[in-house]
């Protein structure tokens, strides 16, 4: 009975650890399953949180009010982000009425001459704050009367400008207007050259999306006409006006060159810059005023350094019958979020060979966004050591004043100071308005700039630099810029190189070689060094002796002895890689890696055999010669390690080093000693 009984039991055992492990396993999978659509969840809700953040896209709308012909536009603009520790946000406004003009003014009221339906744009650009300048849709108006007299006055001071919106911020747009006038007393037909994306940039740092124009221009693709020249119109010449108190956005800081030579003009802007657009107007009264609109993409790739200067620049021919022209660039301060307080430089990218005798451009722009004027602002301004502070010369300003003289003066002026490592620009009894401030309107009247020049000290190292500049309010506290950063790209220095090797192993050993070397050009401190060597060398084994006793007929003692010698002649190439570092002007080390690897190698064995024979075997019965001779190509490759110190001109110039290289073959360690001359 129990003999029966037991194959049962075993069996409800077993269906009873089945039962127990399937419980488990299908708890486990129930602990995972819970897991894994928790995590999905959180995912999900994440990623819908993420996505309802990053979509959320802030926008302005535009409000109107029509009177007859003339429209009364405000922005219904969304809250600013506050960025902390910045003057109090607020926003700058560009208003484009569809008709050929545009304001600045962040309640603009505008008369229409025509009747007839306009694309109102606008543009808003949100200072100190922390997100994305809003977008705008633009907005239909129809005009259906002209009950109001259309008043179009002259506001040019002068005959060619470019101006923008705002600094550029990648993956941006912004707005260019080129405004001209006919500076002529009859009709005239003329062309716009607009050039942009420096050359000395390798990606791109704007694409034109959109030209709009209002007076029939047309773009010509034709590329001939940069050919195109004229005589001179001596009774016509263009002459520069003064600006004057003009406060328009940036006008100051434009800079214009009436020229007479527009074939070469044209030719140094091809030099100078990729891209070109070639703009034809006709029938232009005299001072008449038109403007062209231009919508600039900054591209994601576009240079991102904050502190760098980019520049486009206009070529306005107001008669296509002379030659006469007039030249402005634009500069640009590239930035990452809109900061009326900047310091920035062109020496983005120099050439440490050219830079010698040139003059380093920087520019400190500001606005007071105060309640009232300011009558005092300080600009205390980080000057590196490389520079030479008796060369520094204020290039413009504004507002616009004096250089202060050595006395106390009641008028306005702007006074320069040298401390050791800082100047301070003071523009001292001025009036300059409070964005803030009851009654000002135009945000731009309340910006002001410096623009400075500075040459190099007469022993500067090849280093980059850092200038920041703190703002100054008459009393209030500093406002402190970004840094302004100046960098040399690394050139190239070729460097002509002899020495001799010497190997302590190795008998009766010659060793010369010649080769190049290639380097950054004068580097500071820390620079990388490749180098190419030809040696030819040539040596000796030991000579080696083998005597052997034959025995002889006669009874005689017989001896053979083989005396056997080679020698070695070879080319090799040797490729050095190395770290090196200047530890002043004369001394420098180094240390690195080298291949080394024979290009042909010839290899001599002479044998000589003799015979002997006589009692003490002394007495030399034969004598013969054998010589073999092998040629390998490419053969022996070695690695080693180097170490190495020069003395002389350590970073341009002559000098002399001593170099110890360990190679993987204990026998083939040798010492260097070479001359060497970096161009």
């Amino acid at each position: 009975m129990h003999e029966k009984e037991t194959p049962v039991l075993q069996k409800v055992m077993i269906d009873f650890i089945a039962f127990c492990i399937f419980k488990l396993y299908f708890k486990i999978m129930k602990i995972k399953l819970q897991v894994i659509i928790a995590f999905f969840v959180a995912m999900t809700t994440y990623s819908q949180q993420k996505f309802s953040t990053d979509s959320i896209v802030r926008s302005v709308t535009i409000e109107s009010k029509l009177s007859g012909n003339t429209l009364e536009f405000s922005p219904i603009a969304p809250p600013l982000n506050q960025i902390a520790g910045a003057p109090k946000a607020f926003y700058t406004y560009f208003w484009e009425f569809g008709d050929g003009h545009y304001s600045t003014d962040s309640l603009p009221k505008h008369t229409y001459r025509n009747i007839g339906e306009y694309n109102v744009k606008l543009w808003a650009t949100n200072n100190y704050d922390t997100g994305k300048p809003p977008t705008t849709r633009p907005k239909k108006v129809t005009v259906m009367s002209e009950e109001n007299d259309y008043n179009d006055t002259s506001s040019m001071y002068e005959d060619f400008t470019l101006k923008r919106n705002r600094e550029p911020i990648p993956n941006e747009e912004i707005v260019v207007v080129m405004s001209y006038k006919n500076p002529k007393d009859f009709v005239a037909n003329g062309k716009i050259y607009l050039f942009y994306n420096e050359q000395k940039y390798k990606d791109n740092n704007f694409n034109i999306k959109d030209t709009r124009m209002y007076h029939n221009e047309q773009i010509i693709e034709d590329e001939e006409s940069f050919v195109y020249a004229n005589d001179l119109d001596d009774n016509q010449m263009l002459m520069a006006t003064s600006n004057g108190g003009m406060v328009t956005y940036n006008s100051q800081e434009l800079d214009t060159i009436n020229k007479t030579n527009l074939p070469l003009t044209l030719e140094d802007s091809k030099v100078y810059y990729k891209n070109w657009n070639i703009l034809e107007f006709n029938d232009i009264q005299p001072n008449e005023e038109r403007n062209v609109f231009l919508t600039m993409e900054t591209p994601q790739e576009m240079l991102k350094d904050t502190s760098a200067i980019i520049s486009i620049r206009g070529v306005y021919v107001p008669d296509r019958n002379y030659d006469n022209h007039q030249v402005k660039d634009m500069e640009m301060e590239i930035v990452t979020s809109h900061d009326p307080n900047k310091m920035a430089s062109n020496g983005t990218f120099m050439n440490y060979r050219l830079v010698r005798f040139k003059r380093l451009k920087y520019k400190i722009r500001f606005q007071n966004n105060g309640e009232g004027p300011a009558r005092t602002i300080r600009l205390e301004t980080d000057l590196p050591d490389m520079f030479d502070k008796s060369t520094l010369k204020v290039e413009d300003m504004y507002p616009k004043c004096e250089i202060c003289p050595k006395q106390k003066v009641a008028y306005s002026c702007l006074d320069t100071i040298f401390t050791d490592s800082q100047v301070i620009f003071t523009f001292k009894n001025i009036y300059l308005p409070g964005s803030e401030q009851k009654g000002v309107m135009d945000k731009d009247s309340t910006k002001g700039f410096v623009k400075y020049s500075i040459k190099f000290g007469k022993d500067f190292h090849k280093k980059n630099t850092k200038s920041q500049t703190a703002i100054v309010f008459d009393k209030n506290d500093p406002i402190m810029t970004n840094y302004s950063t100046t960098r040399f790209i690394p050139g190239i220095s070729i460097g002509a190189k002899v020495g001799y090797n010497y190997y302590p192993e190795l008998e009766a050993s010659t060793s010369y070689f010649i080769g190049a070397t290639i380097s950054p050009y004068k580097s500071y401190r820390w620079y990388w060094q490749v180098e190419w060597l030809n040696s030819f060398n040539s040596y000796t084994s030991k000579v080696t002796i083998f005597e052997e006793f034959t025995g002889g007929a006669r009874g005689f003692k017989q001896l053979q002895r083989r005396t056997t010698s080679n020698s070695y002649e070879s080319i090799n190439w040797e490729v050095p890689v190395l770290v090196r570092y200047n530890i002043n002007n004369y001394i420098g080390v180094g240390a690195g890696i080298q291949a080394n690897i024979n290009i042909s190698e010839k290899q001599n064995e002479s044998i000589l055999i003799e015979d002997f024979e006589g009692d003490r075997a002394d007495f030399l019965i034969d004598s013969r010669m054998q010589v073999n001779e092998t040629t390998e190509s490419f053969t022996n490759f070695k690695a080693g390690l180097l170490f190495e110190i020069t003395g002389g001109f350590a970073r341009i110039g002559p000098s002399v080093g001593a170099r110890y290289v360990l190679n993987s073959e204990n026998e083939r360690n040798y010492w260097q000693l070479y001359a060497i001359w970096k161009f």
